[in-house]
Formats: structure tokens, C-alpha cells, sequence
């Protein structure tokens, strides 16, 4: 079994923090389990039955925590951050939970068997019983770990009260080690779902970024386009029931008809040309608000771009657009840079991030498109894929570029 990680998430770091957490959670609870309850099986007062015994139901214990807790991590939420707290509990490893209940149980009756003021016999009911509380729902959780803490505290006070004892040193140590494993696990576990919300809450900014800029586009060209259809249906209805009365009427009205086919065409061209009419300078500055919206640092190196003609403005400005679109939607980045320099009377643009999937790395149709725009302009686009790093180069000469 491999630490759960190796998803497409490991691109931006969440693959590595999960893989941290399920080896941290591993060590914390299983090499506890080793060291506590491994050497007893082995004391000269354990008979070898007893041992062997010990030895089977400690490996079974410590397996069924490694696959628990695998399972666990394995186990990706599909509600936004908002529901989490309604969200239904993971699916659990019931096989693995039963058999390592019962060896916890097995484990703890030989210890008390052969010492019953042996404290330690708490160690792997405490571990098992944090462990199915990782699969149940809250108010389920709540309970069962009160449950295990006043059955457990029950248990040790059998022998002292049996004896006359009235010590309390070993009826408080057991709901300590409850108490101290639940917080162990449940703050590591907590630290990973927070981060995992996070991590959705991010791919959500970044689609709602560019779901805005759609619906913006929509509205404005719904504004145009529904003005002028509407006009244009009622005067082919009017010219429809003149061309049998007044043809020269009829004929007059689909002229007008015609011009406002044709102005409906050139405004909703107007609003695409302003949809596609950008600018270097302002593309770069809505980048770093929606990468940055998306929690992705953003550094940048910018010359001035006053000796840029506007449409070679406009081509690299459409260049830093779909660069920028390709990282909220194809990689993980968690860094990304921006430079335009001018060099020898060409200018020069470059957008990367260390965060590219393997889906992302061909380019797709917008690159090609936006290179072959600047091939027909004189210019050069390019972009490669290295490691986890992608990168859009663009050249342009200065004295040239159509948009």
C-alpha cells in the first residue's frame, strides 16, 4: 500500500500535506501501539502462548489503524465548504475495524490477565475506538468516545475496588489516554480538512472568475442583440401584412428592416471587439486580481508599454488572457510570473507557473490560435512544458501587429 497522495492534487502541494498527515498519523499511533505494548509480549511473566497471541493481535491492531487512516485520507469531499458539517461520513475499511476490534480487546484481556494494574491495556481500545470515530458522524463520535472513556475508567477501577484500594492514579491515566489519542488524531485529521476546503474553495474562486467575465459578456451582448431583434420582428410582421395593400409601404419597412440587420451586426460587433479589445497593460492588471483571488502569488516585471502601438497591445494583451485562463483552469499553481521587457525593437512576454498538469501541457486550441495571430503579425508564441512548470513565451515587433 502506497500514502495516499499520488492524485492529480499532488501538483499543487495538497497531495504531499495528505501524505504527510497519513504517514504522521501511521507513526503516531502505530509506533505508540510497538513501543508500549511490543516489549510486553516478550517479559518473563508473559507465557509464550500469551505472547504469540499478544504478538498477532498487536500486528492485526496496528493494520487495521495503517488502512483506517489510509481510507480515510483516501476519501475526497464532493460538498462545497459550506455543507462540509452535513456532508455524509466517509466510507469505512468495516473488515479491517472489526478485526482490529477484536484483536484490541483480545490485546487488552492477556495484559490485564498477567497484570491487572497494568495501565497500558487501554492503549489499543483507545486506538481502535479513535479510529472507527474517524468513520461516524459527529454526535455519533461524541458518543462513542464518552462511551469508550466511562467504560474504560470502569474497567480500571475494578481491581483496586476489589482489593480495598482506593487509588485514583490508574482510574484517571485511562480516560488520559483516550482523551490524549482522540486529540492527537482528530487535530491532525482536522488540520487536512481545512486544507482540503481550502483547496476547493480556490478552484471555486477561480471558476467563479471566469464565469463573471461570461456572464458580463452575455448581458451585454443580450442588451444589443435583444433590442434590435425585437424592432426587426415587428416591422417584417408590419411589412408582411402591407405587401398585399401597399407594396412601396411594404418595401419601405424592409429597407428599414435590412438597416437594422445591419446595425444589430456592427453592434454586436462593436461589443465583441470591446470584449476582445484589450490591452497589455490592463490584462496584467486583471490577472494578478484573479490569480491572486484564486491564491496564487503573482510576481511581475514590466517595462513600459507607452511604445507599443495598440494593436500589438491588443495581441499580447489576448496572449496574458489566455495564459491566465489556462492556469485557473489546467494546473495547480500556487506561484505564478509575468514579464514584458523590450529588447531590440521586439517585445518580449512571458507567463509562468510551476503548477501544469499533464492535461494542460499541449497547449490547446486557444494557443494555436493566439500563435497563429501573431505569426500573421510578424511575432512568434510559444510555450513548453517542464516538470510542473509551463510557460507562454510571445514575441512582437514593434512596428508591426494587426489585431
Amino acid at each position: 500500500m502506497t500514502a495516499p497522495g499520488t492524485d492529480d492534487r499532488a501538483a499543487n502541494g495538497l497531495g504531499n500535506l495528505r501524505r504527510f498527515t497519513w504517514l504522521t498519523l501511521v507513526a503516531s499511533i502505530v509506533l505508540t501501539l510497538i513501543g508500549v505494548l511490543g516489549w510486553r509480549q516478550f517479559r518473563d511473566e508473559t507465557p509464550l502462548w500469551s505472547g504469540i497471541v499478544g504478538i498477532a493481535a498487536l500486528a492485526v491492531v496496528s493494520v487495521a489503524c495503517v488502512v483506517a487512516f489510509y481510507h480515510r485520507l483516501a476519501f475526497k469531499r464532493t460538498t462545497p465548504p459550506a455543507e462540509a458539517a452535513a456532508d455524509r461520513p466517509p466510507p469505512a475499511p468495516v473488515a479491517w475495524l472489526v478485526a482490529g476490534s477484536v484483536a484490541a480487546v483480545v490485546l487488552a484481556a492477556l495484559i490485564l490477565a498477567i497484570d491487572p494494574g497494568d495501565e497500558a491495556w487501554c492503549v489499543a481500545p483507545a486506538s481502535m475506538v479513535t479510529v472507527i470515530a474517524m468513520f461516524l458522524r459527529p454526535v455519533d463520535r461524541r458518543v462513542l468516545i464518552a462511551g469508550a472513556v466511562i467504560a474504560g475508567t470502569a474497567v480500571e477501577m475494578i481491581p483496586p475496588v476489589a482489593a480495598g484500594d482506593d487509588r485514583v492514579l490508574g482510574v484517571l491515566l485511562v480516560p488520559s489516554i483516550v482523551i490524549f489519542t482522540v486529540w492527537v488524531v482528530y487535530g491532525l485529521l482536522w488540520a487536512w480538512d481545512v486544507a482540503e476546503r481550502l483547496d476547493t474553495a480556490r478552484g471555486l474562486a477561480a471558476d467563479l472568475a471566469v464565469t463573471r467575465e461570461r456572464l458580463r459578456f452575455a448581458a451585454d451582448l443580450h442588451d444589443i442583440q435583444g433590442h434590435h431583434l425585437q424592432v426587426i420582428a415587428l416591422k417584417s410582421e408590419l411589412a408582411a401584412r402591407l405587401a398585399s395593400r401597399d407594396p412601396d409601404r411594404a418595401a419601405a419597412e424592409m429597407r428599414e428592416v435590412r438597416e437594422l440587420a445591419a446595425d444589430a451586426l456592427r453592434d454586436t460587433r462593436a461589443v465583441v471587439q470591446g470584449y476582445r479589445r484589450t490591452t497589455l497593460d490592463a490584462e496584467i492588471a486583471n490577472a494578478g486580481r484573479v490569480l491572486a483571488a484564486a491564491d496564487i502569488e503573482v510576481a511581475t516585471r514590466l517595462d513600459p508599454v507607452d511604445e507599443l502601438p495598440e494593436a500589438a497591445r491588443h495581441l499580447l494583451g489576448l496572449v496574458v488572457r489566455e495564459a491566465t485562463t489556462n492556469v485557473l483552469r489546467h494546473s495547480g499553481a500556487r506561484f505564478a510570473e509575468v514579464d514584458f521587457t523590450v529588447e531590440d525593437g521586439r517585445a518580449l512576454l512571458r507567463v509562468g507557473n510551476d503548477g501544469a498538469h499533464d492535461s494542460g501541457g499541449d497547449g490547446g486550441t486557444g494557443l494555436r490560435g493566439l500563435a497563429a495571430r501573431l505569426a500573421e503579425a510578424g511575432g512568434e508564441l510559444t510555450w513548453k512544458r517542464e516538470d510542473d512548470r509551463f510557460a507562454v513565451a510571445a514575441s512582437l515587433p514593434l512596428d508591426r501587429g494587426t489585431g
